[in-house]
C-alpha cells in the first residue's frame, strides 16, 4: 500500500481539474508521476482514487475471479463500470473525466480521504455527513468490533 496519509481539503476548478496538495504529492513522491486509477465508490457518492501499483495488486487478485460463473462475471463487469485511469497534469491537477464527476457528485469543495487500501474524493458536505453520521460511542464500539481479536 502507498498512499499518503491523512485528509485533504482541495478545491475543484470549474473544468473538473482537482489541484492537489503539496502534502498529498510530497507523500505520493515518484507515484505522483505515474498514472492513477480512479472508479465511482463502492459505498456511496464519492471516487476511489488507486495509485497504479494498488491497482495492479487489487487487478490480480480480481484475475482470479472464476469468469465462467455468469453472477460473479456480471459482478466483476459492474465493478469495473466506470474505471479511468488518470494521470496528474504538469501543474499537479488531476483532471477527473465528466462521467465520474456527475456520479460521485463532486462540488468545488472536495475531501480526499487517505484508507489503507487507496483513497477516496468526496464532496466535503458529503463527506462531513458521513463522517459525522457515527458518533463517539458508535466509534468505540466498532472500533472494538474491528480490533478485538488483534494484537498490537
Amino acid at each position: 500500500m502507498s498512499n499518503p496519509t491523512g485528509t485533504f481539503t482541495c478545491k475543484l476548478d470549474a473544468k473538473g481539474r482537482l489541484m492537489l496538495p503539496a502534502d498529498f504529492r510530497e507523500q505520493l513522491g515518484s507515484q505522483a508521476e505515474e498514472d492513477f486509477i480512479l472508479r465511482p465508490g463502492l459505498h456511496g457518492t464519492y471516487l476511489e482514487l488507486y495509485t497504479i501499483n494498488d491497482w495492479n495488486r487489487r487487478r490480480e487478485i480480481l484475475m482470479q475471479v472464476n469468469t465462467f460463473d455468469r453472477r460473479k462475471l456480471d459482478i466483476m463487469r459492474k465493478y469495473l463500470d466506470g474505471v479511468k485511469r488518470v494521470k496528474l497534469d504538469a501543474s499537479g491537477r488531476l483532471q477527473i473525466p465528466k462521467e465520474l464527476l456527475e456520479r460521485s457528485e463532486l462540488a468545488k469543495d472536495v475531501v480526499i480521504d487517505s484508507m489503507f487500501t487507496n483513497m477516496e474524493i468526496w464532496d466535503k458536505s458529503k463527506y462531513e455527513e458521513r463522517v459525522n453520521s457515527i458518533d463517539a460511542e458508535a466509534l468505540a464500539q466498532g472500533v472494538e468490533e474491528l480490533f478485538s481479536n488483534l494484537t498490537f
